[in-house]
């Protein structure tokens, strides 16, 4: 994956010695479906990292299970994308070319919020942790729209799980995913460790603490002025379209 990822990029790792070789979580703010690929084959294989992904992207296409197949690391998911919820929305408001297709998409497509799966998400990643490896998560709990950007506010699920496993949460920020083209620069910046408290029942005031300070955290690494360069961009519809 490494290399694959290395033929069309050139990518940029900043502080990968601030990942220590002990379970941890990454916080990693989110810009483009290529993030867990990228992220998986840069990140050291001691522990090993796994990652929560959309089945429905990230196994749609033969070559993306060859690889993840191969590389390992993906802990797949089926939930509603935010289309799909548009698209319900929409028909709840009276479109009425929407609703056959709302209807099916509720019928079919399960939310990924339900009490079962939350359930099942919260054993996953204990027992990962538990074991000696490692989690990377997506607090935005979305894509983001802009470099340097982060869509806020962060889902509560990062920080619970850090203070639960006792392990500490590592800020990731993402820099030049957001539009990719032959030869873009993607840089993955690592932050200092934050350590909290281990707490089983993590208190409302213990989770916003810790949940301002990965916030700020993640705020600081990204670029405040980031400017896309000029030039030619080859095969820019090509590599942002090809995870989709």
């Amino acid at each position: 994956m490494r290399s694959l990822i290395h033929a069309f990029f050139k990518v940029r790792v900043e502080h990968l010695e601030r990942i220590p070789q002990k379970p941890a979580i990454l916080a990693v703010n989110h810009l483009h479906h290529i993030d867990p690929l990228l992220l998986l084959a840069e990140l050291p294989t001691q522990p090993h990292y796994y990652i929560l992904g959309d089945a429905r992207t990230l196994y749609n296409k033969w070559w993306k299970r060859f690889i993840l197949d191969f590389a390992g690391g993906v802990i797949p998911l089926e939930r509603v994308w935010k289309e799909e919820v548009a698209v319900m929305e929409a028909a709840k408001a009276g479109r009425q070319d929407f609703v056959e297709l709302a209807t099916a998409i509720k019928q079919t497509v399960p939310t990924g919020e339900d009490i079962h799966t939350l359930r099942q998400i919260d054993r996953i990643i204990l027992a990962i942790l538990a074991r000696g490896d490692g989690m990377i998560l997506f607090p935005e709990g979305r894509l983001g729209t802009a470099e340097g950007k982060l869509h806020l506010p962060l889902k509560r699920g990062t920080v619970i799980y850090a203070l639960r496993a006792g392990v500490p949460i590592i800020p990731v920020a993402l820099i030049g995913t957001h539009d990719l083209y032959l030869g873009k620069e993607l840089t993955i910046r690592v932050g200092e460790p934050l350590h909290f408290a281990q707490t089983t029942r993590p208190k409302r005031q213990e989770v916003e603490v810790a949940l301002e300070k990965l916030q700020n955290a993640m705020l600081a690494m990204l670029p405040t002025n980031y400017q896309e360069p000029t030039g030619a961009k080859l095969l820019r519809s090509f590599l942002n379209h090809m995870l989709w």
